[in-house]
């Protein structure tokens, strides 16, 4: 996947639709020739996403290595463009040419595996056997519900800091060595800053999203994937709050508007006090503004749950493969601690193999802004979860934005937008 993308679920509902032509039985029913628990043998595909241009030398040679251990297979190595990836797997579905090794995210796997089409690896012993070699959560990662059980093997991690301004922390008499963990110190905090500063500083640029929702506590859906449920209770009380933070200041008046590119630039200029960054922020932060990069602190965003979020990344096996033992040792030797770790050194990810995260490498800071942003993502990482639901479609995100906007503006109750924006999702799922 292109290490930097999360747009791509937009197409899921064409995945899913397409899919009906295909499905022909229940997710993880394994319709192809070859076993798996076989000598690994015969010609396989395996398919990245947007990969090549930048990572070209490392997968061929990997390929090849695996090639020269296992001298009856052969790999070809196929890498699709980011553009329309989820209509790439559609098509390949509809004509029964899924690649036997595919590059895919959870949202993307789920339809994959609703249809059938790809290898429960809980279900086939000769996936499963490796399961202890990932983290506990990468693997849960990968589990999709209804499913029962996990449809890739796990791959790369990535999760993002949350940036915040001491001085600012400083400057409304909080503590700046002591941010915020829980939502409840969060929003304390945001009314201090707020009124301390006579309003002229927020401490969040944007409203909340989905990850929020589930890192207040709040389940998301239902245990199958069938209904979405964050109109709940808990759901209501954390629009609430951040409806009394809106009408005091604490957040950014643009927030019901402001992108990502936009928060980012107001907490350059220091009139947020929080946001979400990466390495690159810190190279800008540097260069153009010195006073913000000498108060810069790094945290994790604030959660009721005691798991912080991540984003996962596996290789998911044709069910149809007519190698199926050649395509579980080769998704195996790519995500393999050996190969895993090389992959994140070379990118800003994270690898998902057990013991992998004790190295030096991510546990102690070399004096770069990289090495400063890696090592706090990686003790991020460690208990982490996947909050965002495998069917949350681009579009359902954008109903929950907009309704929560509503409720901010006053034009609904926390409530009755939540009601709304689940109804509407749910309506959206039925249609998928």
């Amino acid at each position: 996947m292109p290490i930097r993308r999360r747009a791509v679920a937009v197409s899921v509902p064409l995945l899913v639709s397409a899919l009906t032509l295909t499905a022909c039985g229940s997710g993880g029913t394994d319709s192809g020739g070859g076993g798996a628990d076989g000598k690994p043998e015969g010609d396989i595909t395996f398919q990245t996403w947007n990969l090549r241009s930048n990572f070209k030398d490392y997968f061929t040679g990997l390929v090849a290595e695996f090639e020269r251990a296992t001298p009856g297979v052969r790999v070809k190595w196929l890498d699709q463009p980011a553009d329309n990836y989820a209509d790439k797997l559609s098509a390949d579905a509809a004509a029964g040419t899924l690649p036997d090794v595919v590059n895919v995210s959870p949202d993307l796997s789920f339809p994959l595996a609703r249809a059938g089409l790809l290898m429960n690896l809980d279900k086939e012993p000769a996936a499963a056997r490796f399961k202890g070699e990932y983290t506990p959560e990468a693997w849960q990662g990968n589990v999709l519900p209804g499913l029962d059980g996990s449809y890739s093997f796990p791959w790369y991690l990535n999760t993002g800091p949350l940036f915040y301004n001491k001085a600012l922390f400083r400057q409304a008499g909080l503590d700046p060595e002591k941010p915020p963990k829980s939502y409840d110190e969060l929003f304390a905090a945001a009314r201090t800053i707020a009124e301390r500063s006579g309003g002229k500083t927020a401490t969040l640029g944007g409203t909340p999203a989905v990850e929020d929702f589930g890192r207040y506590g709040v389940q998301l859906m239902n245990g199958d994937a069938t209904r979405f449920t964050y109109n709940e209770p808990k759901g209501v009380e954390l629009l609430t709050e951040y409806k009394k933070l809106y009408d005091r200041g604490g957040l950014d008046p643009q927030s019901l508007t402001n992108t990502p590119d936009k928060t980012g630039q107001k907490f350059l200029e220091q009139k947020v006090a929080m946001n979400p960054g990466s390495a690159h922020d810190l190279e800008n932060f540097k260069k153009n503004a010195p006073s913000l990069y000498r108060n810069l602190g790094i945290t994790d965003a604030p959660n009721n749950t005691g798991k912080p979020n991540m984003y996962v990344m596996g290789l998911g096996v044709s069910s149809r493969s007519k190698h199926k033992a050649a395509a579980v040792a080769f998704a195996h030797f790519v995500t393999d601690r050996k190969n895993q770790e090389a992959f994140a050194h070379k990118v800003a990810v994270f690898p998902s193999t057990k013991g992998s995260l004790d190295d030096p490498y991510w546990t102690k800071d070399d004096g770069t802004d990289e090495g400063r942003v890696r090592v706090a993502s990686a003790r991020m990482l460690k208990g982490a979860v996947n909050y965002t639901p495998v069917v949350l479609s681009e579009e359902m995100k954008t109903v929950l934005k907009n309704e929560v906007a509503k409720a901010l503006q006053g034009k609904k109750s926390p409530r009755e937008a939540l009601d709304d924006a689940v109804a509407q999702s749910n309506k959206l799922l039925k249609q998928s």
